[in-house]
């Protein structure tokens, strides 16, 4: 097999302290992909928040800092943390991320307080979980929080102008509800929240463009290919043409003529980010991917995780962790083989859950194989 084009961004080393079903975990790992495999509820999903806890958020599961501690019949423990030595594009780096003092998560890097965000750009990383398996049949908002994951992990400013945009606009809503707000002060709201809306759009028409050139560089193999496209009025005005600033102008007067809309239903109905709608059609079959089976439907959004992993690969001289919770489940045998080429070929450090051993035998000698029972993890040859 060639050589992956990038070095990984890797855990080489994991330690648990009080964190879900374990009370002290300590891993040596290799900069390979990894199989959990054992029984549900074993603990191998919790292993995979654990990682995913080295990246900004809240998580694959959005579980908050008080619901990951571990809890016994003596009562929960006082803290919990997720510790890892991990190999970056900068270098070897040590990765801390616990509850501090009142709850609240707290984030080191080589043992120094640091902002959670930078975490994204030392380690970029991707998860799936079976939540997501029909996701292009489910709610839009799912669909969006989705994509706006990939944004992210390529761009962590999304993530800081999103949390501001929602931010702004619960304030201004709040606003609305109480129909006494001076008109001055939801100007101001209005413009701030246009300039956070129209940041988020245009990440978002980037991370797009990015992630279709790698869709179509590659011929339909064992992942079909996919048409993909944003609904939404601020991204469709930047797409035909307009400047930052005057799609700023134009969605601000949006939101003012909106008030009165918007205060009668409680809610932000003005057309904005929030509302945006990610599109995609199974190329091959022509059809909207939420027609397509639940094994179809899967097998689009490995399409588009991959697809970004290569693309983070080119963009940070890495390729990015891959968090798979059960990803092969409701696969066939071709595409089990397939997923495991992508990933040796991008160089992933991969983490894959599922019940059987033998559903990682693709992979061959390239991955490192763990037992999980009940909360006990064994490395297995």
């Amino acid at each position: 097999m060639t050589p992956p084009p990038v070095p990984p961004a890797a855990v080489r080393r994991l330690r648990l302290t009080d964190f879900r079903g374990y009370a002290l975990l300590d891993l040596e790992l290799e900069a390979v992909p990894v199989a959990l495999y054992g029984a549900n509820g074993s603990g191998k999903t919790n292993l995979l928040e654990a990682v995913s806890f080295l990246a900004p958020g809240r998580g694959l599961r959005s579980a908050g800092a008080d619901a990951v501690v571990r809890k016994s019949d003596e009562g929960a423990a006082a803290n919990w943390a997720v510790f890892a030595e991990a190999q970056t594009r900068e270098g070897a780096v040590r990765l801390g991320v616990g509850s501090g003092e009142g709850g609240r998560r707290q984030t080191r890097i080589d043992g120094q307080p640091a902002p959670q965000g930078q975490l994204a750009r030392l380690l970029p990383m991707i998860w799936l979980t079976p939540a997501q398996d029909r996701l292009f049949a489910g709610p839009r908002g799912d669909r969006l929080k989705f994509f706006d994951r990939l944004v992210y992990s390529a761009d962590p400013a999304h993530a800081e102008a999103a949390s501001a945009y929602d931010k702004v606009r619960t304030r201004r809503q709040r606003l609305l509800d109480e129909g006494r707000a001076d008109p001055a002060w939801l100007d101001a709201l209005e413009t701030e929240m246009a300039g956070h809306g129209v940041a988020m759009a245009a990440a978002r028409l980037e991370a797009l463009i990015r992630l279709q050139g790698e869709i179509d560089a590659r011929p339909e193999g064992a992942f079909p290919q996919a048409d993909l496209a944003l609904d939404g009025a601020v991204e469709a005005g930047l797409a035909g043409g307009l400047d930052a600033g005057t799609a700023e102008d134009r969605f601000a007067q949006a939101l003012r003529e909106g008030r009165s809309r918007d205060a009668a239903a409680g809610r932000t109905l003005t057309p904005g980010p929030h509302r945006t709608e990610l599109v995609a059609r199974h190329r091959g079959k022509d059809r909207p991917a939420g027609d397509c089976s639940t094994g179809e439907q899967k097998a689009l959004i490995l399409t588009l995780a991959l697809a970004q992993a290569r693309a983070l690969g080119r963009q940070y001289g890495a390729a990015p962790l891959l968090l798979l919770d059960e990803a092969c489940a409701h696969l066939d045998a071709a595409r089990r083989e397939g997923l495991a080429r992508e990933i040796l070929a991008t160089g992933s450090q991969a983490w894959l859950t599922g019940v059987e051993r033998v559903l990682f035998e693709p992979f061959g000698a390239g991955i490192q194989y763990f037992e999980i029972d009940a909360a006990t993890v064994t490395a297995q040859p």
